[in-house]
């Protein structure tokens, strides 16, 4: 039994008729940009998400982007940003011409250690982004509190949590603004790159608006500097069309979370599974277990025809592309750490229960005959001082 990292053939097939006609829908009005499909999807995005306002863009790093450029953000600012993260989060803010500046994470959740955060606030600094990953929320009351404390803008990145909740509030709702990706991969995807940026601001919501359609108020009339990143009609109704699943999707993918958890929880002495903060909902984008022969684990589960993925293998302050910042080997340890010790398993919604038992028995099947111990950081103790609700 072959089961695959993901399955977007699948997918398609089995919500085929309702995809095809949002597609007919659009391919019919003869609208394709800026029309009622995204205002439409907006709206409902909107909704999903808290009281606010929805701009759709053309994907997950400019919705980042456009974030920081409507604060402003630029040359000469500092933001706050983890390591352990995709690539393109940082992009979007070398984008603006400022500055990332890398904290590391938490050993037990992998999300943005807020404790390591304070330290890193200078005068230069604009902006903190807590990335909220693999489906995860990082803990954010104290990382609000330091930012009321240093007037700084907190821009959420929700790429891989839409649905996640903190406190029961929405992944998304809590900062300044909330970016959020469409890649197909994602717990709601397109088909094809899409992006939303959600605020509660009407200023931040009239200037993303101009933003991301070239800087205009109103047709050629650009009172700002913007861009071209708009959410197409084709993907708006798309999205619209799938927007009613997924909290049925997340609920999948939090069965599929437990069955690993409960089957692979009892290997502690050589597996980690993943960590849940107690006032998260965690909505599992990815299932990322850590193990110290991580590289050998993954070969012999290809062989046993399990793909799986590494998220992610470097972390951003040791990529080339970053080396001018100055980082080197140990800067950030609990990154580096985990970074060659972590592996994704398949999780997505049509993911059978079969093929979740397949991919457990080959997991303990490997390990069995492995004699290794996970090589844990200590355990980081956070402060317990109550801070006041959000």
């Amino acid at each position: 039994m072959k089961v695959p990292f993901a399955d977007f053939k699948k997918h398609y097939k089995q919500y085929q008729a309702e995809i095809d006609q949002a597609v007919s829908r659009v391919l019919n009005s003869g609208y394709f940009i800026l029309g009622p499909e995204l205002e439409k999807f907006e709206k409902e995005f909107a909704e999903f998400i808290g009281e606010g306002f929805v701009v759709g863009c053309a994907s997950g790093t400019e919705a980042i982007y456009l974030a920081l450029a409507a604060c402003p953000v630029g040359s000469g600012d500092e933001v706050i940003v983890v390591a352990h993260t995709a690539v393109p989060t940082i992009n979007a803010i070398s984008m603006t011409g400022a500055t990332p500046v890398f904290v590391d994470v938490d050993p037990q959740t992998y999300v943005m250690d807020v404790t390591k955060v304070e330290s890193l606030i200078t005068p230069k600094t604009k902006a903190i982004i807590p990335v909220h990953l693999y489906g995860q929320m990082v803990n954010m009351e104290p990382l609000l509190q330091l930012a009321a404390k240093y007037k700084l803008f907190v821009i959420e990145d929700v790429a891989q949590a839409t649905g996640a909740t903190y406190k029961g509030l929405a992944a998304g709702s809590i900062g300044d603004f909330g970016t959020f990706s469409f890649y197909p991969s994602k717990n709601i995807g397109a088909f094809g790159d899409g992006g939303a940026v959600f605020t509660k601001n009407k200023e931040h919501f009239d200037k993303l608006l101009m933003l991301r359609n070239y800087g205009q108020s109103k047709r050629y009339y650009h009172d700002i500097i913007g861009i071209n990143s708009r959410l197409d009609e084709m993907q708006a109704a798309i999205l619209s069309c799938r927007m009613q699943y997924l909290k049925v999707w997340n609920k999948r993918r939090r069965e599929i979370a437990s069955l690993y958890t409960k089957e692979l929880a009892s290997l502690i002495d050589v597996l980690q599974v993943p960590a849940i903060h107690a006032d998260n909902e965690h909505v599992f984008h990815l299932y990322v277990i850590q193990v110290e022969e991580r590289d050998h684990l993954q070969t012999y589960l290809m062989e046993q025809g399990v793909q799986t993925l590494i998220h992610y293998p470097i972390p951003a302050h040791l990529q080339k592309a970053y080396a001018y910042l100055g980082y080197e080997d140990g800067s950030l340890p609990v990154s580096e750490h985990i970074a060659a010790r972590i592996l994704s398993l398949p999780i997505y919604p049509e993911l059978r229960d079969e093929q979740v038992k397949r991919v457990i028995d080959a997991v303990k099947a490997f390990l069995k005959n492995r004699k290794t111990k996970l090589c844990q950081l200590p355990v980081v103790q956070h402060s317990q001082t109550p801070v006041p609700a959000i």
